[in-house]
């Protein structure tokens, strides 16, 4: 019996039927013209405000439960929903209807000597697993995502968004059913049992062609280690910030607060600033001052302690964590390559960004650091498919086959090879 009571057999043959439906719509949605896919989406953000009510009232639900379960700020963060974050959701999935459709472009073309035209086009992934925690927001940004670019999608969240994630996944399949595509194209499992998690990952090979997880360390180390298929994800976000010793101090300490202390249980919080040695005589003060001053924890190293008594002597471990909490490992490096070496060794290879007014300098970080994405004079909050012009993401890849960064409508695609012939045989 399962933890929802549902029999082991009865559980297996619920996952099965999930992905035979959406096997069955996968055939169905890669051949959707892109006014029916618009269409299904917009609906979608019209019925997300129609049962605003609804929907606000579930997840009210969900906040109740999750704050008896002695859950984190960031993660309590994650969870809410309110009229604005609401109304955010709808306006995601209008912006994604308004993007160009992915599917079918023409990714390169060529003709060779033997007159034979080939032509590489961009087509679904087909069946995509998405498995994530916390954030109801994800079924809406996850679902929108998959049907515009012509894949089918079983989402399974987690047990903290329930039925924040029902109710939004409802508004989803009336959207689906007002223009005729297939509900299964937008499926979610109804059970919260662990158990479904482990189908996914080994017993649906069939039906599921790539998965992607979304949440905390444990669940994306549980799916990069025991899938059978192909994942997209990214473990950490210990994501950088540098100050260089050209950088503008107002700009500097602006960007710093904005990149660690904006919303800190996002993977593109910085989790460490680096201050080089260069500027740390007018810089390193003002920066730690800013960041305590607003209440964020300090674990620096000796240069940091010496500014300011209430910074914490940060370990080894410091440089490697990812907080996802108002704490802030900061260092004093001993300029730009110093910077650039301990990003390598303890970074996770998410986001980083440099502050400077040196453009030598801050195109020798942007195209040095192997980051997926790496910014100048910006802050890393920006790591954000919607920020990127994308509409929304489902996460951002750390990978470097198939997809890197936010993985957005042209992520979720790949390609087949068209040739056409005028009767031509291989001699």
């Amino acid at each position: 019996m399962t933890a929802d009571g549902t029999a082991a057999g009865e559980l297996g043959t619920l996952m099965r039927r999930l992905g035979e439906a959406a096997l069955a719509a996968r055939s169905v949605l890669a051949a959707a013209p892109r006014t029916q896919k618009d269409a299904a989406l917009l609906a979608a953000a019209a019925a997300l405000r129609t049962h605003q009510v609804e929907v606000l009232a579930a997840n009210a639900l969900d906040m109740t439960q999750a704050e008896h379960k002695d859950l984190s700020a960031a993660m309590l963060d994650r969870l809410r929903l309110d009229p604005s974050r609401l109304e955010a959701m709808a306006r995601g999935l209008e912006a994604i209807a308004a993007l160009p459709d992915p599917v079918g472009r023409v990714l390169e073309e060529w003709r060779r000597p033997n007159g034979l035209a080939i032509a590489r086009i961009a087509v679904p992934l087909g069946v995509i697993g998405i498995i994530y925690e916390s954030r109801p927001n994800v079924t809406a940004d996850a679902g929108a995502l998959c049907l515009k670019s012509g894949n089918a999608v079983i989402l399974r969240g987690g047990s903290e968004s329930v039925r924040s994630s029902a109710a939004i996944h409802r508004c989803l399949v009336e959207g689906l059913r007002a223009v005729g595509l297939p509900e299964a194209s937008i499926g979610l499992v109804p059970v919260t049992d662990r158990a479904a998690v482990g189908h996914m990952l080994s017993g649906m090979t069939e039906y599921i062609d790539v998965l992607v997880p979304r949440g905390g360390k444990g669940l994306v180390k549980r799916v990069q280690e025991e899938a059978r298929v192909p994942v997209i994800g990214h473990l950490d976000g210990n994501c950088h910030v540098f100050v260089d010793r050209a950088a503008d101090l107002p700009m500097a300490v602006a960007i710093v607060l904005n990149a660690k202390l904006r919303r800190t249980g996002i993977c593109g919080a910085a989790e460490t600033l680096l201050v080089d040695e260069g500027c740390a005589a007018t810089h390193l003060a003002p920066l730690v001052h800013a960041l305590l001053d607003a209440g964020c924890e300090v674990r620096g190293d000796a240069a940091a302690q010496r500014v300011d008594p209430r910074v914490r002597p940060a370990t080894e471990e410091d440089w490697f964590t990812e907080y996802l909490d108002a704490v802030i490992a900061v260092k004093v490096v001993a300029g730009l390559d110093a910077a650039i070496a301990h990003i390598a060794h303890y970074g996770s290879a998410h986001t980083e960004s440099i502050v400077t007014e040196d453009a030598a300098a801050a195109e020798r970080f942007l195209g040095r650091v192997d980051s997926a994405i790496v910014l100048h004079n910006a802050s890393t909050q920006f790591a954000d498919g919607g920020e990127f012009g994308m509409g929304a993401e489902i996460g951002i890849s750390t990978d470097r086959f198939h997809a890197r960064g936010p993985v957005g409508l042209e992520q979720l695609t790949s390609y087949k090879y068209v040739v056409r012939g005028a009767g031509q045989v291989r001699p």
